[in-house]
């Protein structure tokens, strides 16, 4: 549901919410927030309210410091842990300068932007995130131990599959909070489990991929059990994924759906620094079904990027790189970026890659590019990108090059 500023504050009064979170993410997608009592929100929404910006990662040092959190409305969602009595909410919010123009580093401005960019070219893009994690046993001190909750595989079910019941409660969960679970299921590591989103507007799907993880380590910790998104938890199991499904509205003008995908292709190198953004994510790549080469194919999960079998509103593009370290706000606006490039610049795609890369030999994979092979050799490529210099603030750029 979507509440005006009247509607949340007749929403706080008649709910008996107490605190209200205003929440936001540093540049790397970390979720941050401050809590106000009901009486501040006024203040919030005419204001907003002043944080220290020095102390959040990629914000900036002393000299300007201040910041403000200016809550939208139409976020408002219950967080459903929290007591019935004397309520808890949570609003995302816009960061600004304290002449109220827009922070330079908030991300999920940059997306705005994009979206915006993509609306004046005739086109809209919409999303759908699949992201994957393990469930780790916690020890005595409720700190976290390397021992999965199960050694389940993929798709087994109960008993086998110790995540099920968790499972279900983050899926209610989140229905509780707006948000819409298309699916779940044990992976194929121990103690690895997927729920994915049904397909929803650039905003609102990069909104939920932001708060799906916190959901996620909440209900696990409430169940005895730490959440881990880390891209390679366990070293000789598959690594997290976080797929991203990507659809373009009008489908196939002129044939934009597959010179979106061939603009992914091209600036996929440039862009991986903030797909993958730790060191650990070059363990991932290449291995169990993960990517390494910049390829494309319909159904197979041997690629980059796969076409699923899918007809209508249902077509669309997967990107099987990201994990779920990546900003959602980032990662979505440069794939918009991308997108668009192809389309303006009609670029063609590559053929089609209709072979098992993971099993294929070296004079076969030979002709193929592929991703960065580690952290340093990401941020040469998006350093040295006028794509990635042409969208992402040199303030961002910085953090990441030297984090």
């Amino acid at each position: 549901m979507k509440y005006s500023k009247d509607e949340v504050m007749q929403y706080v009064e008649e709910e008996d919410v107490k605190f209200i979170r205003l929440a936001f993410c540093d540049v790397f997608g970390k979720q941050k927030n401050i809590a106000v009592m009901p009486q501040e929100l006024p203040r919030a929404f005419e204001y907003g309210i002043a944080f220290d910006a020095s102390a959040i990662a990629g914000f900036g040092d002393e000299v300007r410091s201040d910041l403000l959190l200016r809550p939208e409305p139409d976020t408002l969602m219950p967080l459903p842990w929290r007591p019935e009595h004397g309520r808890v909410v949570q609003m995302l919010s816009n960061i600004t300068y304290p002449d109220g123009t827009p922070f330079v580093s908030d991300t999920r401005n940059l997306l705005k932007k994009a979206v915006s960019a993509a609306r004046e070219k005739g086109f809209s893009f919409t999303f759908g995130a699949e992201q994957e994690f393990y469930l780790f046993h916690l020890d005595e001190n409720g700190k976290p131990t390397a021992t999965p909750c199960d050694e389940a595989g993929y798709m087994d079910i109960a008993p086998e599959d110790h995540g099920e019941n968790v499972r279900r409660e983050i899926c209610l969960t989140l229905e509780q909070m707006g948000m819409r679970p298309e699916s779940s299921h044990h992976e194929e590591g121990p103690g690895q489990n997927e729920i994915d989103f049904r397909f929803a507007d650039a905003l609102t799907a990069a909104d939920h991929a932001q708060v799906f993880q916190r959901v996620v380590k909440t209900v696990a910790y409430r169940n005895g059990l730490f959440a881990d998104f880390s891209p390679k938890p366990i070293e000789n199991a598959p690594g997290n994924g976080f797929h991203i499904n990507i659809s373009l509205n009008p489908f196939d003008e002129n044939g934009a759906f597959s010179q979106m995908i061939a603009g992914i292709l091209s600036n996929i190198k440039a862009m991986t620094l903030f797909l993958n953004p730790s060191g650990d994510s070059y363990r991932r790549l290449g291995k169990s079904k993960a990517p390494g080469y910049i390829s494309w194919s319909a159904e197979n999960r041997s690629q980059l990027v796969r076409i699923p079998a899918a007809t209508g509103e249902y077509r669309r593009a997967e990107l099987r790189s990201p994990d779920p370290g990546a900003n959602p706000y980032l990662a979505f606006a440069l794939l918009i970026y991308a997108g668009l490039e192809g389309i303006e610049k009609k670029l063609r795609l590559p053929e089609a890659a209709d072979l098992n890369l993971f099993s294929a030999g070296e004079e076969i994979l030979q002709p193929f590019e592929t991703l960065p092979k580690s952290f340093e050799e990401a941020c040469a490529a998006a350093a040295s990108s006028d794509f990635i210099k042409a969208h992402i603030p040199q303030e961002i750029l910085s953090v990441y090059l030297n984090r």
